[in-house]
């Protein structure tokens, strides 16, 4: 199973998310937020793709990278999951080291707030990022998806309308 950067993000959220991504069944295509998402990444720094490459390396890609700085820009639209984002940026970063490629580090960039995080990874983040992709791989695995555990984010994740279909409005 190739791990992604995606899985890493929504293992922070959401169980049930991660699953049905895992699994092949996505609604990212059709997410209003998602698309807007998109755009902020495209229309944010234009400048950027003339300068930096989007690099695609074991199942991640990243937004942009700055061969002479090694550094990843990592582009959110906002930081209402900022721990999941830096997790998700962890986890490049720990790909690259995988690929022979260090004294890489990351910055979170989030333009609508006008503002950006530095991102590094320590040793206990490496362990700790062993130890999630088993937990990743275990949850993919299972064979039902996890049950629901309504959350405040859940109102603007692309798979509300599936998750939450039958329920009655409070």
């Amino acid at each position: 199973m190739t791990i992604t950067g995606t899985h890493f993000n929504y293992n922070q959220i959401c169980k049930r998310k991660l699953w049905l991504f895992g699994n092949g069944i996505t609604f990212e295509h059709t997410s209003d937020l998602v698309y807007e998402g998109k755009l902020i990444h495209e229309d944010s720094y234009p400048q950027r793709s003339e300068k930096y490459e989007e690099v695609e390396l074991c199942g991640i890609k990243v937004d942009f990278y700055d061969t002479k700085n090694k550094v990843i820009h990592e582009i959110k639209k906002s930081n209402k999951i900022e721990k999941a984002h830096e997790w998700q940026l962890k986890y490049y970063i720990y790909v690259f080291e995988r690929n022979g490629i260090e004294g890489v580090r990351g910055i979170l960039e989030y333009p609508l707030l006008r503002k950006k995080d530095e991102v590094v990874l320590s040793d206990v983040d490496r362990e700790m990022i062993g130890e999630m992709i088993v937990k990743i791989e275990n949850i993919i695995s299972e064979e039902n998806c996890p049950q629901i555990e309504k959350k405040s984010i859940c109102k603007n994740c692309s798979y509300y309308e599936f998750c939450f279909t039958n329920e009655s409005e409070e």
